[in-house]
């Protein structure tokens, strides 16, 4: 038997586990004492066997935050989360988290130790950004109480700070109308033009080739990304299977692309080459993939040169949505263009210009029905 229990008062139980051996040949024996019903003590038995099954063991007396949050980052988020995500994590863990409460064994980390560091983060940082500490932590741990290292999550007991999203910015027709006209001359208004008239995420449109272009079809199939991770410029699969996804051109933006890449074959002739299905959409002279920085620098020039304020590339997404649905394209064909996970985020995401369409349908509804008449006839 590799572990036991055995009551040792009312509601007090003593979980026996073997863990090995040591140097001198004898078995080594981790106890555990816990407060409650029979079942509680069963059920962290249970807990400490399958960690070691899995390899993962570690005594809960020696084990601190840091190796935690070292283990999380180097097993679970290496497997499930990318190459961003995994950056933003170790960020967090390494520059805050880790000289903060690094050095806190587990056993004595408690949700009020938890809510004081928020409290004291918010004093120096953003509460947007002491909730990306809160989601990291709070994941880290509930991987920990999976490994059997803990019985709970005191995050679940602790308040994160409360933040609100930034107000989103669209472009109206006009604005639109003047961002594409200051950009005319700009070697990247191409890709302007494609995401404003797509919605197509900046990822997504750097990581374009011309196979990925139906220009018969008037179609666009989104299977590559490009990411700058620590200043080199990499290509990956979408994160999500919901952004591996076919899109519809608009008949202009499909005009557009045709003539454009026209222009882009006798570029190539001219530099001694062919253009060929795997060069990408929209790249440098040579070839070379865009710099997304280089492109976001420019476009914030481009900006200001239209009279425009507080307008980022990604805002030409959220404009791209909100204008089909002003001109009444149903939700759930909006939330499959934008690879949105289900329609319930696209409404959640759009229910501002969702409202504001309340009006135009009841004009709708008011042309079909017929007025209505009082009293009864004889």
């Amino acid at each position: 038997m590799r572990g036991y229990l055995r009551q040792r008062r009312e509601n007090s139980w003593q979980i026996q586990i073997y863990t090995g051996r040591g140097p001198d040949g004898r078995r080594k024996r981790h106890f555990e004492t816990i407060r409650g019903r029979k079942t509680d003590a069963q059920r962290r038995l249970t807990e400490l066997l399958a960690s070691l099954d899995k390899g993962v063991y570690t005594p809960p007396g020696k084990l601190t935050l840091a190796d935690l949050l070292n283990q999380f980052l180097q097993g679970y988020a290496k497997a499930k989360c990318s190459q961003r995500t995994q950056d933003g994590y170790r960020m967090i863990a390494e520059r805050h988290l880790i000289p903060a409460l690094g050095s806190t064994l587990l056993r004595q980390l408690t949700p009020q130790t938890i809510q004081a560091y928020y409290g004291k983060a918010c004093g120096q940082l953003s509460p947007r950004t002491v909730h990306k500490h809160h989601r990291l932590l709070k994941e880290a741990l509930k991987y920990g109480v999976k490994q059997g290292y803990l019985g709970r999550n005191p995050c679940d007991l602790v308040d994160p700070p409360s933040w609100k999203p930034k107000k989103m910015r669209t472009l109206t027709p006009d604005e639109s109308r003047a961002l594409l006209e200051a950009a005319t001359d700009n070697q990247f208004y191409p890709v302007i033009y494609t995401a404003i008239s797509s919605g197509l995420r900046q990822a997504e449109l750097l990581g374009l080739r011309w196979r990925d272009i139906d220009l018969d079809s008037r179609s666009i199939s989104v299977c590559q990304v490009l990411f700058k991770h620590r200043g080199i410029c990499e290509f990956k699969e979408p994160k999500t299977e919901h952004s591996k996804r076919r899109v519809s051109m608009t008949p202009k933006l499909a005009d557009y692309l045709r003539e454009y890449k026209a222009d882009r074959e006798s570029l190539a002739l001219h530099l001694g080459r062919l253009l060929k299905p795997d060069d990408l959409v929209f790249s440098n002279p040579d070839g070379r993939p865009i710099d997304p920085s280089v492109l976001s620098h420019n476009f914030a020039r481009i900006v200001k040169k239209a009279g425009l304020k507080n307008v980022r590339f990604h805002d030409l997404r959220h404009t791209f949505a909100s204008l089909a649905l002003l001109k009444g394209a149903k939700p759930k064909v909006i939330s499959e263009a934008l690879g949105h996970s289900s329609v319930a985020f696209t409404m959640d995401t759009y229910s501002h210009i969702i409202e504001g369409m309340q009006s135009e349908a009841m004009a709708l509804l008011d042309d079909v029905l017929p007025p209505g008449k009082n009293g009864v006839e004889k």
